[in-house]
């Protein structure tokens, strides 16, 4: 980010309008903003980053930020920043803050981001700078602009803030890959889970099934082989019966086929005839008789049009007579035409002129009528001009009287808090009081259970140790009384010639005996239970009293606490009455204070009521003036149009050619303009007319002649068909003498008979095939079975026997290609299950593998890892500039849990923490963390140059100090870096090339030179 420009208006102690212009600071490479203590130089910094994020060091959003930021003395605050992004598009941010007029502290803020295209500002939707300069605003304030106070910041943040904005400066996000790693490995494991279940239905699929159903497989083939051969022989002999059956059949078949043959042959022979004589009449005559049918139609057709064409050709002469007739007519009329448009053309004229005369009379009229407005309108802008003047002096008289505003704010401020530590101090000896009786009451606690606070844990260890005692003494006469008592009930389980169930031995010569003892053991069990009840009310005591004084030594401690802070208190409201230096009111009387205050407040609303009365005054004189201007100029408009009017009346008067004006000045317009209609509508239609008749006639023209060609062509047909049925006619007479026939009815009877001649001549062809293939077959099917004979009970008997051959061989191939589809099927089975197989084993490889990437990516880990090397890195580079600043006597280092250490070359080398630097080495370590971060930052945004500014810090440095710091600054601009410095050390100001001042003036507030 390189700033531009910079406008700041009513913000903090600035309230005229101020404008620092950057360029010519940052083509410097260092410059500096100088002034004393409160002048407003940190105000620029605040502005910078208020325009861009909306956010401040000194105040927040809940501090009623926008009012505390505002002058006090100003009704609107302004800031407008221009800069320079990563990418080198230039942008402005805009806040603007607006005082409610009816409640002083209302304050409104709005916001606008622009950016610069095409040589003018276009808003953009952004309210903040997070995505345009690409850094947070707590980034931001740690590698651009540092406000005072938070120099050190980034070198005492805690390990997650570090790692978090070492994220965002350096996008370490992409290192973030725990949820990628996820998602590969719960897919992995998805994978996994289906494949499992894949392999669930191929159990039963392996090598020795498949083997075993090979050897089957075997056993059916060999089976199949034997029923074919035999199927194969019993084939042959059934197909030999079955063809000399199949020729004993076709014999007597066809020798009834041949008898029916024969007695249809005579038929044949006579259609044969028939069809011969029919073919030959019909190829010589059907064609003459056509074309004789076919020119009677035709001649009749062309008689009829030549007809019809003869009446159209006299219908058209007609036409075309009666359109020349009326041409002639309408010629005269056609011939006057030209000047009777000119006539038209003259009265267009005269009715314009007759309207621009009217017009000119009613301009005439609203100019005079104009002209007294003007007067009214003049002699209430004076009224209003007098009105201001007397408001303005009213309002001198009451600001003469006016208070210091920002005494007022300092001695309110004052009360303020003097009345919040009363307060406190009330609210402070009261819980100093809660706390007393609260000890008091543990104390009488313990006097109403008659425990001594002192020794009360003695007292009760030593009850403890002697009920423990008791119960001791209590469990071993129980367990003696369970010994004898189970002692007892071996002795009576004891019968000769029986082993003991204790030693074994087969004799019991003494047998002791034992008394009941159940009654004395439940006796000692109520003695075990009572003491044990003891216990527990003593260790419940115990926890009671242990409690309360635990609560008496919090107590005790919180006492001392609030009593320490109430002494604090005194001492502050003591410290803060001594502060008290306003000679014009009293410490001791709020009231009066806030009587005067009151008054002040009354005051300003008066003033601010003659402001708002004076720039209402200010806003109806503009008003008139607007009014006199817009009067002014209507009526020079008038007069405009007046000479427009007359300029046109002249044109007009120019372009008359026929008719004179003087004869139409005094006539009406509307008699005129119907005069106008009249003639135009006669010479509009006198065009039009005569333009049709010459149209008609240029279209019949043409027309009768071509009706004309027509009807001469129709009598050329007429006599061509004439003459072509005379030759027919010949033609026929010719062919009858030709074919001796007698006469033409002889012919038609003979084509009357509509015989189908490829129809029969296909019967009868087929006919002589057929009889003569029968005949064929007959003779060579008799030769063929002259020595052979056929029995029918033979042939059903080999027939069953085939059919059942037939049904055994089908069984024996199913099987065999069931088996081989079976067999095919496992082995496809089992391939896919070793395919699986394998995929299994690289995801169950892969699965490990993504384990071990899942936990090294585990809670950013690897973020952290990579966050750490940056940091490292950081580091060495901060060291550059950090050694030569020490003059190697410290430099910077990350221990083990990544927070900054100092190395001290002067106690051998040892580290120690970065709180123990001076003020002075912390700004050198700070700045030189700061300027390595920054170039960082550069390098990662690709950024040509870069902007760094300096809030604090060198009045920490000796002078010798200020010159290793300062070089190091000046070398910065080598590196194509921009440095601003903020400081009131008077000695920087000589060393820098360029720089501005900030004084504030006591009645202009903070003011801006360039030095």
């Amino acid at each position: 980010m390189i700033p531009i420009q910079l406008t700041i208006a009513g913000l903090y102690s600035y309230q005229e309008r101020q404008t620092i212009d950057f360029r010519n600071l940052t083509e410097a490479g260092l410059f500096g903003i100088f002034g004393s203590v409160g002048s407003g130089k940190s105000s620029i910094l605040e502005a910078i980053s208020y325009a861009l994020y909306g956010e401040t060091e000194r105040l927040h959003g809940r501090d009623n930020r926008a009012y505390n930021m505002m002058n006090l003395k100003s009704k609107r605050a302004y800031i407008e920043f221009d800069f320079t992004n990563f990418e080198n598009r230039i942008f402005r941010a805009t806040r603007e803050f607006k005082r409610n007029s009816k409640n002083f502290e209302d304050v409104k803020t709005a916001v606008v981001f622009y950016e610069f295209k095409n040589d003018s500002w276009i808003t953009i939707e952004a309210t903040k700078a997070d995505e345009i300069i690409g850094l947070s605003y707590a980034n931001f304030k740690r590698t651009i602009i540092i406000p005072q106070g938070q120099f050190k910041e980034f070198l005492e943040l805690g390990a997650k803030d570090r790692t978090t904005m070492m994220k965002e400066i350096f996008n370490l996000q992409k290192f973030d890959l725990q949820q990628n790693t996820s998602i590969l490995y719960n897919k992995n494991k998805s994978d996994l889970d289906q494949l499992e279940g894949q392999l669930k239905g191929f159990e039963e699929v392996n090598e020795e099934q498949i083997s075993g159903q090979k050897e089957i497989l075997k056993v059916n083939q060999e089976t199949f082989t034997q029923l074919q051969s035999a199927f194969a022989k019993t084939e042959e002999k059934y197909q030999q019966q079955k063809n000399l059956k199949t020729d004993f059949e076709t014999l007597k078949e066809k020798k009834e086929s041949f008898k029916l043959l024969s007695a249809q042959k005579s038929k044949i022979d006579l259609l044969e005839r028939n069809t011969t004589i029919f073919d030959q009449t019909f190829r010589l005559f059907d064609p003459l008789f056509t074309l004789k049918i076919k020119l009677k139609i035709e001649v009749e057709n062309e008689r009829k049009n030549k007809e019809e064409q003869s009446k159209k050709v006299n219908e058209t002469i007609k036409k075309f007579e009666n359109v020349l007739a009326k041409i002639k007519v309408i010629l005269p009329q056609y011939e006057q035409l030209e000047p009777s448009k000119l006539q038209e053309n003259d009265l267009k004229l005269i009715v314009e002129l007759l309207n621009f005369s009217a017009e000119i009379k009613l301009l005439q009229d609203r100019s005079a009528r104009g002209l007294l407005q003007l007067k009214e309108v003049e002699e209430k802008e004076k009224i209003f001009k007098n009105n201001i003047v007397e408001l303005a002096k009213n309002a001198a008289h009451l600001k003469s009287q006016r208070i210091d505003a920002t005494l007022l704010l300092n001695v309110g401020n004052w009360f303020s808090t003097n009345k919040t530590l009363k307060e406190s101090y009330l609210k402070q000896e009261q819980k100093v009081l809660d706390y007393k009786s609260q000890i008091q009451q543990i104390t009488l606690d313990f006097k109403s259970k008659k425990i001594s606070e002192e020794n009360f844990a003695e007292i009760f260890k030593e009850k403890a140790d002697i009920l423990d005692a008791e119960t001791k003494t209590l469990t071993d006469q129980r367990n003696q009384l369970e010994v004898q008592k189970r002692l007892s009930h071996f002795a009576s389980e004891l019968h000769d010639g029986e082993n003991c169930p204790l030693c074994g031995s087969l004799e019991h010569p003494n047998i002791i005996e034992f008394a009941d003892v159940n009654a004395e053991i439940t006796s000692v069990v109520e003695q075990m239970k009572k003491t044990e009840n003891q216990k527990e009310d003593m260790r419940k005591t115990f926890s009671e009293s242990e409690k309360l004084l635990d609560r008496k030594s919090i107590f005790e401690e919180q006492l001392k606490s609030e009593e320490k802070i109430i002494r604090d208190l005194a001492e502050q409201t003591k410290a803060h009455l001594s502060d008290f230096q306003w000679t014009e009111f009293r410490p001791d009387n709020e009231a009066e204070f806030n009587t005067i205050r009151m008054q002040s407040f009354e005051l300003e609303k008066q003033i601010e009521s003659l402001s708002t009365k004076n720039i209402e005054e200010q806003n109806k004189l503009e008003t008139q003036r607007k009014t006199v201007e817009k009067f002014t100029a209507a009526l020079q408009n008038l007069k405009l149009q007046e000479k427009e009017f007359e300029t046109k009346i002249k044109s007009n008067l120019e372009n008359l050619k026929l008719l004179k004006w003087d004869d139409f000045i005094e006539e009406k317009n509307s008699v005129v303009i119907r005069t106008l209609q009249q003639l135009s509508k006669q010479n509009r239609e006198t065009e039009q007319n005569y333009q049709l008749l010459i149209q008609q006639e240029k279209e019949l023209s043409p027309k009768l002649a071509e009706q004309k060609a027509i009807q001469n062509q129709l009598e050329k047909r007429v006599l061509e068909i004439e003459k072509e049925i005379s030759e027919n006619e010949g033609n026929l007479q010719s062919a009858l003498v030709t074919q001796q026939f007698s006469n033409i009815d002889e012919v038609q009877q003979i084509l009357k008979q509509e015989i189908n001649i490829a129809a029969n001549r296909n019967k009868i062809e087929t006919f002589k095939i057929e009889f003569k293939v029968v005949q064929e077959l007959i003779d060579n099917l008799s030769l063929k079975l002259k020595d052979f004979t056929f029995e029918e009970e033979s042939f059903l008997q080999l027939s069953e026997q085939f059919a059942q051959e037939q049904t055994d061989l089908n069984s024996a191939n199913d099987t065999v290609v069931k088996m081989l589809a079976e067999i095919q099927r496992l082995e496809q089975e089992f391939k896919k299950k070793e395919q699986l197989l394998k995929e299994f084993a690289l995801l169950q490889k892969r699965a490990e593998n993504l384990k071990i990437i899942t936990n090294l990516f585990k809670g950013s880990g690897f973020v952290q890892y990579v966050s750490s090397i940056y940091l490292r890195q950081l580091c060495n580079h901060a060291n550059i500039r950090f050694r030569r600043m020490t003059r190697n006597q410290l430099s910077l280092q990350l221990n083990d849990n990544n927070d900054f250490e100092i190395i001290d070359y002067l106690n051998e080398g040892r580290c120690r923490s970065v709180k123990t630097l001076s003020g002075g080495q912390a700004f050198q370590v700070s700045l030189s963390l700061a300027l390595a971060l920054a170039e960082s930052v550069q390098a990662n945004a690709k950024a040509e140059k870069n902007f760094f500014f300096i809030d604090e810090g060198f009045g920490t440095q000796d002078s010798e100090s200020v010159n290793v710091v300062f070089e190091t600054l000046t070398n910065l601009q080598k590196e194509n870096r921009i440095v601003g410095i903020i400081s009131h050390v008077e000695e920087l100001k000589e060393k820098i090339p360029i720089s501005l001042s900030v004084f504030k003036d006591e009645e202009r507030g903070s003011l801006i030179t360039f030095n």
